[in-house]
C-alpha cells in the first residue's frame, strides 16, 4: 500500500474547474453581446456609448473581464510552473504577472465606470 501524504494539494481539480466556468462565462457575454449589437438597426458610437451607459452592462463587462484575467492567470501559473524551473525566475515571473493582472483590473474599472 502507498501511503502518500498530501500537503495541501488538491490536484488541480478546483483550478480546472475555475478555468471552465470562466470560459463559460467569457463564451456567454460574447455571444450575448453579438446577440444584442446584432439586433441593432444601426451600429455607432451613439449605440456603443447607449449600451454601456447602465449599470448592468458595466457589471457584466467586468464580470467578463475578471473571467479572463482569472483564466489567464491559471493559464500563465501553470505554463510558468511547468517550464520555468530555477524557482527565484519562477517568482519573479508570477509576481510580474499578478501585478500586471492587478493593473489591468483597476484600468478596467476606471474604463468601465469613468473614474
Amino acid at each position: 500500500m502507498v501511503n502518500r501524504i498530501v500537503t495541501g494539494a488538491h490536484f488541480g481539480l478546483r483550478d480546472w474547474l475555475v478555468q471552465r466556468v470562466t470560459a463559460v462565462v467569457m463564451a456567454l457575454y460574447m455571444l450575448a453581446l453579438a446577440g444584442v449589437l446584432l439586433w441593432q438597426p444601426s451600429f455607432g458610437y451613439d449605440t456603443w456609448s447607449e449600451l454601456f451607459s447602465g449599470n448592468v452592462m458595466r457589471s457584466l463587462s467586468l464580470l467578463f473581464l475578471l473571467s479572463v484575467f482569472y483564466h489567464a492567470w491559471i493559464g500563465v501559473r501553470d505554463i510558468v510552473m511547468d517550464y520555468v524551473k530555477p524557482a527565484g525566475i519562477r517568482l519573479v515571473i508570477h509576481v510580474l504577472v499578478i501585478l500586471a493582472l492587478l493593473l489591468y483590473t483597476i484600468w478596467s474599472v476606471q474604463i468601465l465606470w469613468g473614474l
